[in-house]
């Protein structure tokens, strides 16, 4: 098989198998790694950017470090999240214990780093580790409503749905003077939490609390943080005809183009899409393509992908991800120069 001409390193996909190209290099742990080569080498390069997703390369890294900052997104970057419900009355005909688990899971605008942890889960609540909140509904007949006739429970009741924007903010202490409502409460307005009929209630006190996903999912400020390798494809045989539109169904869409000159068809690669190919393989199953194409994958590229719950913006989770792991080199390098 026809190997790739860059010293890039590379994992090469055969039908059934993958082939390394090249050893992978030194890293952090071994004595021959050079720092000053590293730097030259390392790339972060944005490709794609919005208030809840991200998408960046990271170029020039050893895949432990890309997996530490995805585990540090997951389960160490912090957020605000209700931890504690008060349940003073619930006539409804969902059981407490589920609605306080639905309440929990409910995404908040506040910003966690203008909040401290909690040192004790038992202390009474301060306006610098807690925000409360409040939900007091209760469903009624609606003798005023207009449409009669309509059998729509949002005609015929009031308050038939609880949803997350009947959830009040009661400041603590100064948190009038330092936060608006608007960046404290629910980030979705329209998740619903219970559905009632005519004497059904809800009166609860909720308390959230600044901490992470290794505590509870809930604290994870990211929906889904995950990464992988960048594929490249190079076509090492001219491909024409009817053969060209077989392979460009091989891969995924946008991936091969057919290009024309006169009469003539050929596939080339689509460089800007080649790079969100899922490596199906299909090429393999016929046998006058399957050595025309090199499938392969770099190594020590990573299109890493961020999608925010609303609480932090992409970019400030992984800022965040970024110091946490310093710290904790910080803190270890300490800890050996006092051992």
């Amino acid at each position: 098989m026809e190997t790739l001409n860059d010293e890039k390193p590379r994992v090469i996909l055969t039908e059934h198998k993958i082939v390394d190209n090249i050893p992978q290099g030194p890293t952090v742990f071994d004595e021959q790694f050079d720092i000053k080569s590293f730097k030259k080498k390392f790339q972060i390069v944005m490709v794609r950017h919005d208030h809840l997703e991200m998408e960046f390369d990271l170029i020039g890294i050893h895949p432990f470090i890309a997996n530490t900052f995805r585990r540090l997104m997951l389960s160490d970057v912090p957020t605000m999240a209700i931890d504690k419900v008060h349940i003073l009355n619930n006539t409804s005909i969902i059981q407490d214990e589920v609605l306080a688990h639905r309440l929990g899971l409910v995404p908040l605008k506040a910003d966690p780093r203008l909040f401290e942890h909690k040192s004790d889960a038992n202390a009474p609540s301060d306006e610098k580790d807690t925000l409360e909140f409040e939900l007091k509904v209760k469903c009624s007949n609606n003798k005023d409503s207009i449409k009669k006739e309509s059998s729509r429970a949002e005609d015929m009741y009031k308050n038939p749905n609880v949803y997350s924007k009947q959830i009040k903010w009661v400041p603590l202490g100064n948190q009038k003077n330092k936060f608006k409502e608007s960046d404290i409460g629910p980030i979705h307005p329209d998740i619903l939490i219970a559905k009632m009929r005519p004497g059904h209630e809800l009166d609860i006190k909720l308390f959230a609390v600044k901490s992470n996903g290794k505590d509870h999912a809930k604290f994870s400020p990211v929906a889904t943080a995950f990464y992988r390798l960048l594929p490249d494809i190079r076509i090492v045989k001219p491909v024409e005809g009817e053969a060209a539109l077989r392979l460009q169904k091989c891969f995924s869409q946008g991936v091969i183009s057919i290009k024309k000159d006169g009469d003539r068809r050929y596939a080339v690669v689509n460089d800007n899409h080649a790079r969100y190919d899922t490596s199906s393989r299909n090429v393999f199953r016929y046998d006058d393509l399957k050595d025309c194409v090199v499938m392969s994958k770099v190594r020590d590229h990573f299109i890493f992908t961020i999608e925010s719950v609303g609480a932090l913006p992409p970019e400030a989770i992984f800022k965040e991800a970024v110091n946490i792991l310093k710290d904790r080199c910080v803190s270890l390098l300490t800890e050996l120069n006092n051992a």
